[in-house]
């Protein structure tokens, strides 16, 4: 699936997946666009051409309702004359540099360009350390805020900070969430360019100056004396000096240079060194990294992922494939109602399509975790096991987190397995204090945060049908995550 195709994926299931009244899109379009995607792909097409194609579908009947769905699903993440412009802009902007140094001077110590060189060796040590950490970041790195000033000329939609009310509010902050590395390469890439763009400004109008003016090199330093001098320059135009065959003068000629003794020499070789120096360190180090960067972009703008194993995609798969889900419930010390049962099962087809199926198993009591039945869960095991306990009870760590504990062993290694808290008996007994469902929430949860489960807490005795399928599928997304974070 590429770019155009995510984009238009994630359009539709911000629609599906926020109604709001007024919203131009219907349960009955909702029928209408798997339907068609399915005739038109035929039974033998994978899941990403299915959603794809169904998405495709769905923007262009949108379209002929509200433009202002077609612009979001047909637009661009990224202005290609963006680049253009930051690499000419920093071209210039590197030929001026070098004119604001000494007019006829060189200083072997300072000159002009070298603080250009160490900034970007910093450069280059951060891009090192982002990369060996990557694999040990929980969150995404926040870009800073002259990238994120680049993504926001370049296109790229930005994640608002504000409330979510709307269908288009969700596309936008979905999208910058899930083209935010796609972004980053792009923006990397221009700023990685310009930074080479910048260094060979700077040499064009080193060298045109020295066509036209008499350079002098020199040095000067209170606490440096010829030897060490030459120590420094040789670690600093060292690598050039071996490549152009342009030898760094010794110690004893250095101290001819030294200023306000001497009046320096000629320039060029210094001039030569400083430019190689320049290609060296910054153009061909930034052109390469912008090589890379351009490479990864452009993989993941024609194969851009798309988190499949969420409940809105799996429910889709599931329709498309013609597979019911079977959920099995483990109440524990808890017994549904006959409604909320029907409610739960109403969430489920909302979530996983209208076969979804609901399986309960008989309630284990407290105390009778140690001895669980050997039938408890079914086999093989369901598309989803669902671990059930009330809010208004106490965790114990010997009996709640044991059960827990025992289920986890049972199902087989990748199982999907969450844990509901039920919160209705609670909140009719405690409506009017709200710091007592926070209090009793956190308890829970430093309960069941040991373990590698996601965990909601969900209205299913006086909730309706859509709120329960919305916190369910928060849920469920939660535990795909988990999944895919193992």
């Amino acid at each position: 699936m590429n770019e155009a195709d995510a984009r238009r994926v994630i359009l539709v299931r911000a629609l599906e997946s926020s109604p709001t009244p007024g919203t131009p899109w219907k349960d009955s379009d909702t029928a209408w666009a798997s339907r068609a995607a399915a005739e038109v792909v035929g039974e033998d097409a994978d899941a990403e051409r299915f959603l794809a194609r169904r998405a495709q579908l769905a923007v262009e009947r949108l379209g002929d309702r509200d433009r202002q769905f077609l612009r979001l699903g047909e637009g661009h993440d990224w202005r290609p004359w963006v680049t253009s412009v930051v690499v000419a802009v920093a071209f210039g902007l590197g030929i001026l540099m070098d004119a604001s140094g000494p007019v006829r001077y060189v200083n072997l110590l300072a000159f002009p360009l070298l603080g250009l060189i160490l900034w970007n060796l910093l450069i280059y040590l951060l891009l090192l350390a982002h990369g060996l950490s990557s694999p040990f970041r929980q969150t995404p790195r926040r870009q800073g805020p002259f990238a994120r000033l680049m993504a926001r000329l370049g296109g790229a939609l930005q994640e608002g900070s504000g409330a979510i009310d709307s269908p288009s509010q969700r596309f936008r902050a979905d999208w910058a969430l899930a083209s935010a590395r796609l972004t980053g390469l792009r923006v990397g890439c221009t700023l990685h360019l310009a930074a080479a763009s910048f260094a060979l400004g700077a040499i064009l109008a080193l060298y045109v100056r020295g066509l036209v003016l008499d350079f002098q090199a020199g040095w000067e330093s209170t606490f440096l004396d010829p030897e060490q001098v030459h120590q420094a320059l040789s670690m600093v135009l060292g690598p050039a000096s071996l490549l152009a065959e342009i030898p760094i003068p010794d110690a004893m000629h250095l101290a001819t240079l030294r200023l306000p003794e001497s009046s320096g020499e000629n320039a060029a070789n210094w001039i030569h060194l400083i430019a190689l120096t320049l290609l060296l360190s910054i153009v061909l180090p930034r052109l390469l990294l912008a090589a890379l960067a351009g490479l990864a972009a452009g993989h993941l703008h024609r194969h851009f992922p798309l988190p499949l194993g969420e409940a809105y995609f799996q429910r889709l798969q599931r329709s498309f494939e013609g597979r019911a889900a079977h959920t099995h419930l483990l109440p524990y010390s808890y017994t549904l109602s006959p409604q909320a049962t029907l409610r739960l099962h109403e969430a489920l087809q909302k979530t996983f399509g209208p076969q979804a199926s609901l399986g309960v198993a008989p309630c284990t009591r407290f105390g009778d975790e140690d001895k669980l039945s050997a039938d408890l869960l079914p086999d093989p095991p369901s598309a989803l096991t669902l671990m059930l306990f009330s809010l208004s009870a106490t965790p114990e760590t010997e009996n709640h987190g044991c059960f827990v504990e025992s289920i986890i062993k049972r199902l087989p290694a990748g199982a999907p397995l969450a844990v509901v808290l039920e919160e209705g008996a609670f909140l009719s007994r405690f409506a009017s204090q709200p710091e007592r469902l926070e209090e009793r929430r956190r308890a829970w949860t430093r309960l069941l945060e040991k373990y590698p489960l996601a965990v909601g807490c969900l209205n299913l005795e006086t909730g309706t049908a859509d709120e329960t399928a919305l916190a369910l599928a928060s849920l469920l997304d939660q535990q795909a995550h988990l999944e895919k974070s193992r």
